[in-house]
């Protein structure tokens, strides 16, 4: 078989493994983050970062949910890493963002965080300050899920299917299942536009 073909084929096993349940549990925790007037906190690194900033946009237009991706804002995000270090940029942009009990906090990452191994430390920082002032947690994450997995309400895992290629499959997954949350009917608030041209 070609790479193609072993590419592909590994995506659709991946879309057979995945816990749709857990992806249905994220929907209720964003429904009511936006009926109470809370806000989502998208945090993502390197590519989960270019994730954030795209789903940002959707939750906010398609879903009505007022959202924000720290890694939006370059000025701020290199200030504070300059200035106090990479692991705490996230704590320190929730902290100034008042995060509380009424928002959430998604993290899009590839292992969701380890701070024995030292990586993504931000991510664990920011969860510990997220969970310390009473916000909700979920993760769309890979591998097994890392520290996101360990503190969030709830979940979503990209299964594991080659260790070749968790990062491009988690990735990629992050994408379809913010696109599934944002069209899902509890959340879904404004049609998309090819979908309104007749």
């Amino acid at each position: 078989m070609n790479f193609t073909r072993q590419y592909l084929a590994e995506v659709g096993q991946i879309l057979l493994q995945l816990d749709a349940d857990a992806i249905e549990r994220v929907v209720p925790l964003l429904a009511e983050t936006r009926a109470r007037g809370g806000r989502l906190f998208i945090l993502g690194v390197g590519g989960s970062a270019a994730n954030a900033s795209h789903a940002v946009n959707d939750f906010r237009k398609l879903a009505h949910l007022e959202a924000y991706a720290p890694t939006d804002n370059v000025s701020e995000l290199t200030a504070r890493t300059n200035d106090e270090g990479w692991a705490s940029v996230f704590e320190g942009w929730l902290r100034v963002s008042r995060v509380g009990a009424d928002d959430i906090v998604l993290v899009l990452s590839v292992g969701g965080g380890d701070a024995e191994k030292n990586i993504s430390p931000n991510l664990v920082a920011a969860l510990q300050y997220a969970k310390h002032v009473g916000a909700r947690v979920i993760g769309i994450v890979g591998r097994d899920g890392g520290y996101t997995a360990q503190v969030a309400d709830t979940c979503v895992i990209v299964p594991t299917v080659n260790s070749a290629h968790v990062t491009p499959h988690t990735e990629a997954f992050q994408v379809v299942i913010w696109h599934l949350l944002v069209s899902h009917p509890q959340l879904k608030a404004e049609q998309t536009k090819w979908e309104s041209v007749r």
